[in-house]
């Protein structure tokens, strides 16, 4: 201790408070240019086809006055029960007037008479007999039962038959060689 008093002119001063250390110098770079935006995009112009090089026929599809005119056919097969008609008209002024007949499955006729004009289309439906339906089984027919099923019958395979193995191949060796 005795060297640390001699080192120190003044044992008693207090040492000198501390400061911090002065800031590094400012960083030597050279700034970068400022920013400049790039042009604003211009679309290019939308497609559109050439000018037409000729001009549109001047042709124009005359109206055509209503051209008159009739039709009938007709079936009629005894051997299969076909039996149906349809006759059709019309007159200069494009008014048509029809009629068609159709048998139906429960013995009736459907006809149909219709009318179409300027005002629009006019239908007149009518039926000829009465609907006959096939008589119902003796008994009725009763609630409905589903189909019975049997069950599958069952498979195994046939037991093998027993035969024995087959003999050994015979060996043949070479014969003995004398010398």
């Amino acid at each position: 201790m005795a060297a640390a008093v001699a080192d120190n002119p003044d044992p008693y001063k207090a040492p000198e408070p501390y400061a911090p250390p002065p800031p590094p110098p400012p960083p030597a770079y050279k700034a970068p240019a400022p920013y400049k935006a790039p042009a604003p995009y211009k679309a290019p112009a939308p497609y559109a086809p050439p000018p037409r090089a000729y001009k549109p026929s001047p042709y124009k599809e005359e109206k055509l006055p209503p051209q008159p005119f009739a039709y009938e056919y007709g079936v009629r097969d005894e051997y299969t029960g076909a039996d149906f008609t349809k006759q059709e008209e019309q007159d200069a002024y494009g008014n048509l007037n029809g009629e068609y007949r159709v048998n139906l499955p429960d013995g009736r006729v459907q006809i149909v008479s219709y009318q179409a004009t300027a005002e629009g289309f006019v239908a007149d439906v009518r039926y000829e007999g009465e609907a006959q339906y096939p008589p119902a089984p003796k008994g009725g027919y009763g609630p409905y039962e589903p189909p019975k099923y049997a069950p599958k019958p069952k498979y195994a395979p046939a037991p093998p038959k027993y035969a024995p193995p087959p003999p050994p191949p015979p060996k043949y060796a070479p014969a003995p060689h004398s010398a």
